[in-house]
């Protein structure tokens, strides 16, 4: 049996993108992938909007809260995603060599829910073919 690759999604408050992106990625590649997602800043809850975009696609939104990057240093990762500047600008040195690629995504802190949905849906149409290529699945 295969084992999973593991990829990072990075992001600043690791409260609505990266937390979109990790459980997109667990859905749509499982048991290809397995996503993590961490902040550099994390914020003290995941957004409403998040939470509410990925249950209106079906997606489980159970256990999810902001973790700070640290608190995945010792995984074995086998890809790092930026998902926004910042982060990508501050991303850490990991124990060991590690692939990364930035693909920004907007943020819709503080907008509507169809904003957050059309994040939702620009996460899935250009992340998962991006994770697929860089790891060759």
């Amino acid at each position: 049996m295969t084992v999973p690759k593991t990829v990072l999604v990075l992001c600043t408050g690791n409260s609505c993108r990266s937390q979109m992106a990790e459980a997109i990625i667990n859905h749509d590649l499982a048991g290809k992938v397995r996503a993590l997602s961490a902040g550099t800043r994390p914020q003290p809850k995941v957004a409403d909007g998040a939470i509410e975009a990925l249950r209106l696609a079906g997606l489980p939104t159970d256990g999810m809260t902001p973790k700070d990057v640290a608190a995945v240093m010792d995984e074995s990762i086998d890809l790092v995603v930026t998902v926004c500047d910042n982060a990508r600008e501050t991303c850490p040195i990991f124990p060991r060599p590690v692939p990364c690629i930035h693909l920004p995504f907007h943020d819709p802190h503080g907008e509507p829910l169809a904003s957050f949905v059309t994040v939702r849906d620009d996460i899935r149409a250009r992340l998962i073919p991006a994770v697929r290529a860089a790891l060759g699945i």
